[in-house]
């Protein structure tokens, strides 16, 4: 894979922290058009009828309105993805990697809409970060972004990188980045004042700094699992090998002996999750296989 000329895939973006996973220009491909595709638009307790099993929304997420939290996502992604461009460090559309992750998506988002009902209104962007740190978020309001260096360093395949996006997407459909601000929030003025606040329209001192908020939460070790386990059915029904999920921690553990590379500052990791992983495959796996797999396969990243 030869890299275009404008855009420098090993760079070293001087870009916002993103120590988690939280986090158009030049015609950047969005995928509203596929939120009508899945066609499903069941509730949450539904999916529990196949598939993994999570518990409910968090009382801390509805301290914060969900409209703002993703209104504030998307003001940050694009100041990243501006910061990114003026660096030759965003990729163009029609880069091979970028074309790969945006096919990927193209399956799981459809699958992702029985999980959060706003996900239909969402316009999902997915962007390729020139930099060679070992990171991917997604961020309220399905605004994606991976890094290069995962990629290219980890030598990911479909499958693999089907894992991580969605692990990824799947704490925003859970609303994690919600729950964590109102958390934050209720712990600074209480959870009364707060609700007061919302219920008058002004949301106050409190979400003042709500984007700046969503490049440094760190998710629980319970966000994380419930992640994984979220992503695994998405990347299930999508198409994609949930097995892939012990290959891309076995290569993360890999990768972690000597300083933790970011990815993994904030995920726990291991053979503790691997086991886990292993463990809830037989809840995941007839979801493969029934479901359509991709005609296409993408080479990894050089």
């Amino acid at each position: 894979m030869h890299p275009t000329p404008d855009f420098n895939p090993h760079g070293n973006l001087e870009l916002p922290h993103v120590p988690s996973c939280s986090c158009a220009l030049h015609s950047r491909r969005l995928f509203t058009g596929l939120l009508l595709a899945g066609g499903a638009t069941a509730a949450m307790p539904a999916l529990a009828r196949e598939g993994v099993e999570v518990g409910g929304t968090s009382k801390f997420a509805k301290l914060v309105p969900a409209e703002q939290v993703e209104q504030a996502a998307a003001q940050q992604y694009r100041q990243m993805m501006q910061q990114a461009a003026q660096q030759r460090g965003l990729a163009p559309d029609k880069h091979p990697q970028l074309v790969r992750l945006r096919e990927i998506a193209k399956r799981i988002i459809p699958v992702a809409m029985p999980w959060n009902e706003r996900a239909k209104q969402w316009r999902w962007e997915v962007n390729l970060l020139g930099d060679k740190q070992l990171n991917a978020f997604c961020m309220p309001g399905g605004k994606i972004a991976f890094y290069y260096g995962i990629l290219a360093q980890l030598k990911l395949s479909d499958d693999e990188v089907a894992m991580i996006m969605g692990h990824e997407v799947a704490h925003a459909l859970r609303e994690h980045a919600r729950e964590r601000m109102g958390k934050t929030a209720a712990t600074r003025i209480g959870a009364n004042v707060l609700s007061s606040l919302l219920g008058l329209g002004n949301t106050g001192d409190a979400l003042l700094n709500m984007g700046g908020q969503l490049l440094t939460l760190t998710f629980s070790r319970e966000d994380e699992s419930e992640a994984d386990l979220v992503g695994m059915e998405l990347a299930a029904r999508a198409g994609y090998d949930p097995g892939a999920g012990v290959t891309l921690w076995q290569k993360m553990g890999a990768q972690s002996k000597g300083a933790p590379p970011q990815w993994l500052s904030t995920h726990p990791a291991g053979p503790t999750r691997i086991r886990d992983i292993e463990a809830n495959l037989a809840k995941v796996q007839p979801l493969f296989e029934r479901a359509a797999k991709p005609a296409q396969r993408f080479e990894v990243a050089a």
